[in-house]
């Protein structure tokens, strides 16, 4: 059974995006859980309207910045300037100071843009000119990339992409879900019309008890033999980091609590293994060669180390 708060978000996001309950879930699990989400996909399949529905259901403060290559730094953080009347610099923040930060086509901006970020996804700070300034809490960075190939992107470094929890795929709609969102287009937006569910100190509450479900030992130790046989796998060039475990847990405790559960158990890292790994291995060349995926590679690894079986 579904935690009641969270089926609540998770109905009044569905009004905006159609047909896609199973990113709508695992986003909600990534928020949860202080994580970050990093949409990969092509343009105009839903990814703005999704991060705009749940800071309208969850009462997020929301900014959104259109990454280009002209962006700067101090779009983002935030800059000190000159104030006459006061005889004192003084901090103007950036896009980056509120609850849910959409960053639109990141993989677009340059990379001292892009890790402007970095100390704000990681830190839950950002420092200008020596001074740090907290973040608002919660925190979220849901970022947009086009498809690589894709006109004026580039690869986002593996440690940027290291500090999203998920990378999700929102793809294109069936027949009929399409249909509903051309039906949706003769009146006004659904996501305009989206109204919060939950507030602000409900969020913070429902982190605190995110964080307090259990993780046996064994869950642990599968965790961990999970990354660890990425990093030896033959087709990887680059495995898992131990930050890619650590979210891997923290995400698995998001959606036990959205089950109903104080508990972690091994469906819920078969759930989420593939979304929170499969943007943080590189492979190597050899497995092009072969005609292996990142997907692929972790199916193989997933397969090779065996589940506990718990009782709790």
């Amino acid at each position: 059974m579904i935690q009641p708060t969270a089926l609540a978000v998770i109905d009044q996001v569905r009004r905006a995006v159609v047909g896609k309950d199973a990113v709508v879930c695992k986003t909600l699990m990534a928020i949860l859980a202080r994580g970050h989400i990093l949409l990969e996909d092509n343009p105009g399949v839903g990814k703005t309207t999704l991060a705009l529905a749940f800071s309208k259901a969850m009462s997020l403060s929301y900014r959104r910045v259109q990454f280009t290559p002209e962006v700067t730094p101090a779009d983002v953080v935030g800059f000190t300037m000159y104030d006459n009347a006061a005889g004192q610099f003084k901090y103007r923040a950036g896009a980056a100071l509120c609850n849910l930060f959409l960053a639109d086509e990141l993989n677009r901006t340059s990379a001292k843009t892009q890790s402007a970020l970095l100390e704000a996804m990681e830190e839950g700070q950002v420092t200008v000119d020596g001074v740090s300034h907290r973040l608002p809490q919660p925190f979220t960075v849901i970022a947009t990339q086009n498809p690589v190939g894709s006109a004026g992107t580039q690869l986002l470094p593996e440690s940027q992409l290291d500090r999203f929890m998920v990378r999700l795929s929102l793809g294109y709609p069936a027949l009929e879900q399409e249909m509903e969102i051309l039906r949706q287009t003769e009146g006004p937006r659904p996501v305009d019309s989206l109204s919060p569910v939950v507030s602000l100190e409900q969020v913070r509450q429902m982190q605190a008890q995110v964080a307090g479900v259990h993780v046996a030992e064994d869950l642990y130790r599968y965790v961990a033999s999970l990354t660890a046989a990425t990093r030896t796998h033959p087709l990887v060039r680059l495995g898992a980091s131990p930050r890619a475990g650590a979210a891997l847990v923290r995400i698995c405790r998001a959606s036990a609590w959205m089950a109903g559960r104080d508990y972690v158990i091994p469906q819920d890292v078969k759930l989420l293994f593939f979304d929170v790994l499969g943007h943080r291995i590189s492979l190597d060349p050899q497995a092009r060669l072969s005609d292996q995926d990142a997907h692929s590679v972790l199916e193989d690894v997933f397969s090779q180390v065996p589940a506990p079986k718990l009782v709790r």
